[in-house]
C-alpha cells in the first residue's frame, strides 16, 4: 500500500513536470532562450541542443506525460477499488457487483480530478507564469528525458509526418523555433520596467521600442491639434502674411477659404522672397489624409509625393488637425526641437506624490518618465483627454476629479480645454 502511493505520487508530480514543461516551452518569450543560448556554459549548450528541434521535445514531453499518466492509473485504480473494498465488506452477490460498478465509476471521477488539479490545471498555471524562468530551472532533467525517449519521439515523428504527407498532403511537422514582433516587444517592455525610476534608458533600446510600436500608430495620436494651427484667410495681404511669418519662426503656414475647415493649401516662406500680389499666386497644394490613417503610410504618400505636411480630417470632413514629416520622425527618435519650437508645455514634480502637468502632455510620456501608471485608451491621448472622457465635460477651475489611485485637480481651463493640471498619487500607507 504505500509503495503504491509512493509510485502514484511520482507519477502525478512527473506528469506535472511534462505537461508544464511542454505549455513552458511554448509560452516561453522565445527572444529569453535565444539569450539564454548565446550565454557560456552547460546550461547555454543544454538550451541549444533542446531547442534545435522543437517538435521532438514536444513529442518527448507527450510521451513522458502519457508514460506517467499510464502508471498512475494502474496503480491508483487498485488502491481505490481496494480502498471501497474495505469501506463497505459485503459476501451479497447483487451488492458486490453493484460496488464494484460503483467503485470503477469513482475511481474514475477521482482519478480524474486529481489528475486535473495536480498534474495538468496548477502545473500548466504555474509554467504558463513563469515560464522563461522555470524553462532554464528543468533545462538538465528535461534534456535526460529527452534522450531517454529519443528513439522513440522520433518513431512517433516519422509516423504523424508520413499521415500527414500521405493523408493531408502537406510537408510534415517542421516546427523552427522563432519569435514574433510581439515577443520582440514583450522583451523590451519586460526590461524597460526593470528601469529604475532614477536610471536613464538608452536612447538605443528607447528607438527600438519606438519603432515595434510605430506601425500601429494612427494619425490623431501624433498630429498638432487643430486648436493649435496657425492658418490664414486666403483674402490675407502678403504683407500680413510676412509678419506673421516672422513672429511664428514657421517655414510653412496653412491657408484656408472662410474658415480653417476649408483648408485649400499652405505657403512656404521661401515664396515671399518673390514678392507676390496675392496670397492665391504662390498657394502650393496639401495633402489630405483621415485621422484614423497609420503614420506609416501617411510617411510613404508624403515621401513618394515629395511633401512635408499634410491635414488630418476627422470623420466628418473637418479639419481635426495637421502633421508633418518632423512628428512621425519624431515617433521613432523622440523629440527634435529647434530654435523655434514652443517649448509652453508645464511637466514638474511638486513632491513624492505630488506633480503639476500642462492638460496637452501625453499620457504614456507621462507614465514612461514618472511612473504613475495613468489609465490608457483609445478615446483619448493627452492628460486633459483623459479628463474630460472621465468626466464627460470640461471641468470647472479649482474643481478635482477623482479617478482610481488618483486626484485631479484644475488649475487653469479656458471655454473649449483644460490647460493646467495637478495630479495627487494616494498611497496605501
Amino acid at each position: 500500500m504505500d509503495s503504491s502511493v509512493v509510485i502514484i505520487v511520482l507519477s502525478l508530480l512527473f506528469s506535472a513536470f511534462f505537461s508544464g514543461m511542454e505549455i513552458a516551452f511554448v509560452s516561453a518569450n522565445k527572444i529569453h532562450i535565444e539569450i539564454e543560448k548565446k550565454q557560456e556554459g552547460f546550461l547555454a549548450k543544454v538550451l541549444t541542443l533542446l531547442t534545435d528541434k522543437p517538435s521532438k521535445f514536444i513529442a518527448t514531453m507527450l510521451i513522458g506525460n502519457n508514460i506517467a499518466l499510464v502508471i498512475y492509473g494502474l496503480f491508483m485504480g487498485d488502491m481505490l477499488m481496494e480502498w471501497f473494498q474495505t469501506l463497505l465488506p459485503t459476501s451479497h452477490q447483487f451488492l458486490n457487483a453493484l460496488l464494484t460498478d460503483f467503485s470503477l465509476l469513482s475511481q474514475t471521477v477521482i482519478s480524474t480530478l486529481v489528475i486535473l488539479l495536480t498534474a495538468e490545471f496548477l502545473p500548466k498555471v504555474l509554467f504558463q507564469i513563469y515560464s522563461n524562468a522555470l524553462i532554464k530551472v528543468f533545462a538538465v532533467p528535461a534534456y535526460f528525458f529527452y534522450l531517454l525517449f529519443s528513439f522513440i519521439s522520433w518513431f512517433v515523428i516519422k509516423v504523424s509526418d508520413f499521415i500527414l504527407k500521405v493523408f493531408f498532403k502537406t510537408d510534415g511537422d517542421e516546427v523552427q523555433l522563432s519569435f514574433t514582433k510581439l515577443e520582440l516587444g514583450d522583451y523590451i517592455n519586460e526590461q524597460m520596467e526593470t528601469v529604475e525610476e532614477e536610471d536613464d534608458v538608452d536612447s538605443e533600446i528607447q528607438i527600438f521600442q519606438n519603432a515595434l510600436e510605430f506601425s500601429t500608430v494612427k494619425a490623431r495620436e501624433v498630429m498638432v491639434p487643430r486648436t493649435e494651427i496657425t492658418a490664414v484667410d486666403l483674402t490675407e495681404t502678403p504683407k500680413n502674411l510676412t509678419k506673421l511669418f516672422t513672429e511664428t519662426g514657421y517655414s510653412k503656414i496653412l491657408i484656408f477659404k472662410e474658415s480653417i475647415d476649408e483648408i485649400i493649401g499652405y505657403v512656404h516662406s521661401y515664396e515671399l522672397f518673390k514678392k507676390p500680389k496675392t496670397i492665391k499666386s504662390i498657394l502650393l497644394p496639401v495633402e489630405f489624409v483621415p485621422e484614423t490613417m497609420l503614420i506609416q503610410d501617411i510617411l510613404n504618400v508624403l515621401t513618394k509625393k515629395r511633401k512635408s505636411m499634410a491635414v488630418v480630417l476627422d470623420e466628418y470632413g473637418g479639419t481635426s488637425g495637421i502633421l508633418t514629416v518632423e512628428d512621425i520622425i519624431e515617433e521613432l527618435f523622440g523629440e527634435i526641437e529647434d530654435e523655434h519650437d514652443s517649448t509652453d508645455l508645464y511637466e514638474e514634480q511638486l513632491s513624492e506624490n505630488e506633480y503639476k502637468f500642462s492638460a496637452r502632455m501625453e499620457v504614456d510620456y507621462i507614465n514612461e518618465n514618472y511612473k504613475l501608471e495613468l489609465p490608457e485608451g483609445e478615446e483619448y491621448e493627452t492628460l486633459g483627454g483623459l479628463i474630460v472622457n472621465q468626466t464627460g465635460e470640461i471641468p470647472e477651475q479649482d474643481s478635482e476629479v477623482t479617478m482610481d489611485n488618483f486626484t485631479f485637480k484644475i488649475l487653469e481651463v479656458s471655454n473649449t480645454k483644460i490647460d493646467l493640471v495637478s495630479v495627487h498619487v494616494h498611497t496605501d500607507d
